[in-house]
């Protein structure tokens, strides 16, 4: 069990790491002028997109800051035609009780 979750926590990093990649080679940008405007080094940056390395909300952020959108849509692109869930749906925890 522990395995597939390491399994799926690193496709989750390359996935993540490929979005910022992407993102800024669309933004006509190069890895150190994303680390100068990020504040993260180069060698840390390309670990990320690589998804060598995981990385933390703070540096996230700062990463799409300097990308200039929403972190959230490094985590997961927006997708059209797909609704988000309803706030009024609420969540079924009775597996956790």
């Amino acid at each position: 069990m522990e395995f597939l979750i390491s399994d799926q926590r690193d496709t989750s990093l390359v996935q993540l790491g490929g979005r910022i990649r992407k993102t800024r080679e669309a933004r006509g940008l190069s890895l150190h002028e994303l680390a100068r405007l990020s504040g993260i080094s180069a060698p840390a940056l390309s670990l990320i997109e690589t998804g060598k390395r995981d990385l933390r909300v703070t540096s996230l952020y700062r990463i799409a800051g300097a990308l200039r959108i929403p972190a959230g849509d490094l985590v997961e692109p927006p997708s059209e035609g797909t609704p988000g869930r309803a706030a009024d749906e609420g969540y079924d925890l009775g597996d956790y009780a």
